[in-house]
């Protein structure tokens, strides 16, 4: 699962993995347990959990995946920060990228209500992020979709799901079915 910030990414990662009967990994609930037991911790500029974070995410992917467990895995997912992560999973998994995208005014109003709503939320930055958009230092437009060759759907979060949430399992169900070795 990937986009900018306030796409619906977590939202819909979460009602995939219920949809499928499997794991949601959220970077971002990965990075906030990190934050709890990091006394002290302030977020914000070159932010010193980032590195573990990612090393943590991809560390349980691949043991997951290892053991043969199918997973939703979410994060932004920018090609130049997590592809060079995600290609090694390639030999362990078939990945599908499941990108969502939202007009601008939607995510802006979704990083707004989170920032405002949500404590736990302060370890990610999103008063940053929003001070970054109105400076004009940050837009949707920025993001870089990854760039590997595989499956690739592009999910509309603006108002529900475009197409829907069923058939985004059919998307990754056929993907998996159409590629898994005969049995023979």
């Amino acid at each position: 699962m990937s986009g900018g910030p306030g796409t619906g990414k977590t939202t819909l990662a979460q009602a995939l993995a219920h949809e499928l009967g499997c794991p949601a990994i959220i970077r971002d609930e990965i990075k906030q347990g990190m934050v709890m037991s990091t006394p002290g911790y302030q977020s914000g500029g070159d932010d010193p959990l980032n590195y573990p974070t990612l090393d943590a995410f991809f560390g349980v992917l691949k043991v997951l995946l290892q053991g043969g467990v199918t997973v939703v895995a979410e994060a932004a997912f920018q090609d130049r920060l997590w592809r060079p992560n995600l290609e090694p999973l390639a030999d362990l998994a078939q990945i599908r990228i499941i990108r969502c995208t939202t007009p601008a005014a939607i995510a802006h109003d979704r990083i707004v209500e989170r920032a405002e709503e949500n404590a736990h939320r302060a370890a990610h930055g999103d008063h940053d992020l929003l001070e970054a958009i109105a400076a004009g230092e940050h837009s949707l437009e920025s993001f870089v979709p990854i760039s590997l060759d595989v499956p690739t759907l592009a999910v509309d979060t603006s108002h529900g799901y475009t197409p829907s949430i069923k058939d985004i399992a059919a998307f990754v169900r056929t993907a998996v079915t159409d590629e898994a070795p005969s049995p023979n």
